[in-house]
């Protein structure tokens, strides 16, 4: 193993494969691509590069607790916890290790990177400041999220100086592999992305389970009350993905005046409804992401 104990990757296993989204630039590159760490967020990504051509021998995972269907893929010819010394300096890194052991893992990773190597973190609140002491390179932050494992993530990443075009145009090219990609200039609104886009499924988690229990407060079958909850959050986001409206025009068009709707609308939307506390609460995450940087 290149790793040791200390090295921890996103999580434990991923999600079901990501759906390819587009034709990808990947098939067109050379070098080696090493990811270190291939938990659910890692391991949605290198699924992704497979489904979009990308050949599974310019692929090193770095991980020393592979989950089964990791494993798998070494028949595919994907090379698992190569030694430094067979792998040497590699063209790519990608960096999906939980940000707490960043540090102590980054002295081995650091053995594969060279001076051009481009570096890919998706940890969260991890300043390419510290990635360029830790492993050095040129370094891309990006932030991912969950729906990433089905291929509809969305991914926001900024680059550093050092980053040259063909090597930003390898970055997009490897994040479209799970979702859409923004890119931004300014490393500071990473915490504010973070807040939003990547603790934001979490939010809508949140809703679907609090549906469920009003639910059931007013009558349902918990059975019932779950899945006309998780039916309706889930098909009102299909139902936003696929429209060009704004979502206020969507709500609008849901609410006939002194309707259900507009009743329980009423109760949401009262001394000043949501948005006091969905500010409140980004900023709690904007705070947090900051703090993890420290």
């Amino acid at each position: 193993m290149v790793m040791g104990p200390c090295f921890r990757r996103d999580d434990t296993e991923f999600a079901e494969p990501p759906v390819s989204t587009s034709s990808s630039a990947l098939t067109n590159t050379s070098g080696t691509i090493a990811l270190a760490g291939a938990g659910k967020m890692g391991g949605a990504m290198l699924t992704g590069w497979l489904a979009q051509g990308l050949a599974p021998e310019r692929v090193a995972v770095i991980d020393p607790h592979l989950s089964p269907e990791i494993s798998a893929l070494a028949a595919k010819g994907v090379r698992l916890n190569p030694q430094a010394k067979d792998l040497g300096t590699v063209d790519t890194l990608v960096v999906a290790v939980k940000p707490q052991s960043f540090r102590d893992a980054g002295a081995a990773l650091k053995s594969f990177v060279g001076p051009s190597t481009l570096v890919v973190s998706i940890m969260a609140g991890t300043t390419m400041s510290a990635l360029e002491e830790v492993v050095g390179g040129a370094v891309v932050r990006a932030m991912p999220n969950t729906p990433a494992a089905i291929g509809r993530g969305i991914t926001v990443a900024v680059p550093s100086k050092r980053v040259t075009a063909a090597q930003r145009a390898m970055t997009d090219a490897l994040l479209k592999a799970t979702g859409l990609v923004e890119w931004v200039d300014d490393e500071s609104l990473m915490d504010a992305v973070t807040a939003v886009s990547g603790s934001g499924p979490a939010y809508v988690f949140l809703l679907a389970e609090e549906l469920a229990r009003a639910g059931v407060a007013a009558g349902l079958p918990e059975q019932l009350a779950t899945t006309l909850a998780r039916a309706t959050v889930a098909g009102s986001g299909e139902l936003l993905h696929r429209s060009d409206l704004p979502s206020a025009t969507l709500r609008q068009n849901v609410t006939s005046p002194g309707g259900t709707t507009a009743a329980a609308l009423e109760v949401l939307m009262a001394n000043d409804g949501m948005q006091p506390l969905m500010t409140r609460a980004i900023a709690a995450a904007t705070r947090r992401s900051r703090e993890l940087a420290k």
